[in-house]
Order: C-alpha cells, then structure tokens, then sequence
C-alpha cells in the first residue's frame, strides 16, 4: 500500500474569457489520482468535507481506483483555490483556507495510517503549509519506517504560509528524512535552504535522501545523487494548461518506480531514474495536454521496458 498525504481541495478555474469552472484538485490528490489511474495500489489520506465539494472530490478518488479508508470526514467547508489560467495556459492560484477542510487534520489522525506496513509514502503542497495538518504530516513522514520509501513534494504557496521561518523549519525536518524529493525551482527558491538552488540540491542530498528531481517549466529535468546528475530534456507539446502537470510528473515517477518492484536502496541506478523519470514526463505531457488535471490511465501509455 502507498499513501499520498495532504491536501484535496476544489480549483475555481477562471479562463480567459472570465468563466469560473469548479473542478476537483489539489496537489496530493492529483497525486494519488494519478497513481490510482495508473494502477498503483495507493490510499489517500486527508479531510474531505461532508459538503458537495467534498462529495465530488472522494467520487473523484474511488473513480480513479485509490482507496478512501484513510479519509478523515469533517463538516468544515471545502478548501477552495482560485486558478487563473493566462495565455500560455500557465495556472496562478489563490487559496481560500481559514476554516475549511485542509488544514485541520490532526497528528493522531495521520500517525493510524502507519499502524499498517506501507510500501512508500508520498506528502507534500498546500498540506505543509498551514498547521495543523503540517505538523500531522511533518509527523508523519519523520515516524515513517525506515524500510518505508518516502517522497516529497514541497510544491509551496508562498501566499499560503502564515509565517516563513516555522514553515522553513517545519521543511527542512520533512526533507531531511525524505527518500526522493521532487521540487520545483521556485520551490527551491522560496525554500532558501542554502543561498542558491544547487547549494540547497547539495543540502538535502547531506541528509538522507538519495534523489532530488528539479523540474522546470518546460526547461531540461535535473536530477541529482549522490554526486552525479543529468539533465533530461522536456518534449514541447501544445499546452491546454499546466493544472496538475507538476503532480503528475511525481505521481508517475513514483508509481513507475513501484511497479518495476523497486526500493531505496535501487536509486543509485542511472537507468533506472531515467526510465522513471522519463516515465513521469509522458504522464505529465499528457496531462498539459487536457484541461485541468486529468491525468492518463495506464492503457493510454506506450508500453515502457
């Protein structure tokens, strides 16, 4: 069993033309939908709303086969973020947070899901940012086993953090027992964790983890371990939007990374990487390709290896 921890919220999406289309999202649930479309065996843990939105958004994870055991039910209204998409399609987010589902789940909550053995664990975006549901996940990830693979992706909101330095803190104790972490350069930018974005690559590969994947925007994948990294071209496509793309790369990865049966202890591998990681930018390629996140099933995707 996988878990993806955090956040499941709805995307009021603005076009260009001023229309506003609700749509279910949130980082770790495209996550775990992702990975549920591509037929890894993974659970999502998280508040969902008794509301309408939350209704919609847990019919979104059974249809796309992930688990709603780990689910905390809450009568707090949905999380809401606003998306504006402008003329590249690229998504700009606002959040509407205080008092709704998100940031509510409590440290108890998280910590049952360990009282059975999980494969991996997958944490990161808006589910970070606002305690307590920060703090349930910060504990998490540090309480997870050390035979359980553990992938992060900080995905920050800069506009969603109350205060940066316990934010900061908060991140350097989730990625310092991290096993992959996933990052944007803006992640790593806002994170500040060293002075530069290689500076800060260096310090999270000084702890534990073995792989630290900086995504771009359409620039090169950079992938580091262990002293070695390469750089993995982004094939152009004709963008709809980039609602999700990010997610989708890591929900592709990992699931890819899985489904070959492998660990830890394989990510010294350079073929192996690159065939995840080549792997997680077709899933995020198509994804661009769709309006909003709507990642592949494993059926769309040419066989790989």
């Amino acid at each position: 069993m996988i878990v993806v921890a955090g956040d499941a919220l709805i995307d009021m999406i603005m076009t260009l033309d001023g229309q506003f289309h609700p749509v279910a999202g949130g980082g770790q649930y495209n996550t775990a939908r992702t990975m549920g479309r591509l037929g890894a065996d993974v659970s999502f843990l998280g508040r969902l709303s008794d509301d309408w939105f939350g209704r919609l958004l847990r019919s979104g994870l059974e249809e796309a086969g992930v688990h709603t055991d780990d689910v905390v039910e809450t009568t707090d209204p949905s999380t809401l973020g606003l998306a504006e998409i402008d003329a590249a399609g690229v998504a700009h987010y606002r959040f509407y947070l205080q008092g709704t589902s998100v940031p509510g789940l409590q440290v108890e909550q998280a910590l049952r899901v360990l009282e059975r053995p999980l494969r991996a664990i997958h944490a990161g975006t808006l589910g970070l940012s606002m305690p307590p549901a920060a703090d349930a996940l910060a504990a998490l990830v540090e309480a997870a086993p050390d035979d359980t693979l553990v992938m992060v992706d900080p995905n920050c909101r800069p506009s969603t953090v109350p205060q940066f330095e316990p934010f900061q803190t908060r991140m350097r104790r989730v990625l310092g027992r991290a096993d992959i972490v996933k990052a944007s350069t803006e992640d790593l930018e806002y994170l500040d964790l060293a002075g530069s974005i290689d500076a800060s690559v260096a310090s999270i590969l000084s702890g534990r983890a073995n792989v630290v994947i900086v995504t771009d925007g359409a620039d090169p994948v950079r992938v580091f371990w262990r002293g070695e990294h390469f750089d993995m071209p982004v094939e152009p496509v004709e963008v709809v939007d980039t609602i999700g793309a990010g997610d989708a790369f890591g929900g592709g990865f990992l699931a890819r990374w899985l489904e070959l049966g492998l660990g830890r202890e394989d990510l010294a591998d350079e073929a192996l990487l690159r065939d995840a990681v080549r792997f997680g930018m077709r899933v995020s390629a198509i994804v661009c390709q769709r309006a909003g996140a709507d990642p592949p099933r494993r059926a769309e995707l040419e066989p790989s290896g």
